[in-house]
């Protein structure tokens, strides 16, 4: 991974194998974002998705093996408990032109992961929705 700053935004690569969530929390952590918005493209050969239900109060998840382009990745940095949380989604195309798409639990770069970091000056914390088990913004 390699990303430059200009100002409140990070344009990031992601390289070949390096999985997102982690690189995407070692840049977060080391630039101390607490809240940003994510946009991103690129390509995958193994990327997991989770699709939540609210009955279950857990996700499914599905697993893709392959050659496919992100066609997006897009989502927030916030904090639950003071803690790094992201909150991440995927579209992606496989070579037929399908399209899947979920909550991103996982992705490892095939070839290189383009992302724009835009960071907000603030903190919104996370909390417990007891609704639908999920962590929800909470505004004070």
């Amino acid at each position: 991974m390699d990303y430059k700053r200009f100002g409140d935004k990070i344009i990031a690569r992601i390289d070949r194998t390096e999985e997102v969530q982690e690189k995407l929390k070692e840049l977060a952590l080391r630039e101390n974002i607490k809240l940003a918005s994510i946009y991103g493209i690129g390509a995958t050969d193994d990327f997991t998705i989770g699709l939540y239900s609210v009955s279950k109060k857990d996700y499914k998840e599905k697993n893709f093996k392959g050659e496919f382009e992100i066609l997006s990745i897009i989502g927030s940095i916030s904090t639950l408990d003071g803690e790094y949380y992201p909150h991440l989604h995927i579209s992606a195309s496989d070579e037929e032109g399908n399209v899947f798409g979920g909550h991103l639990k996982s992705s490892k770069i095939s070839v290189t992961c383009e992302l724009t970091i835009n960071i907000i000056d603030g903190i919104v914390e996370r909390q417990k929705d007891e609704y639908t088990g999920i962590n929800i913004y909470k505004f004070d």
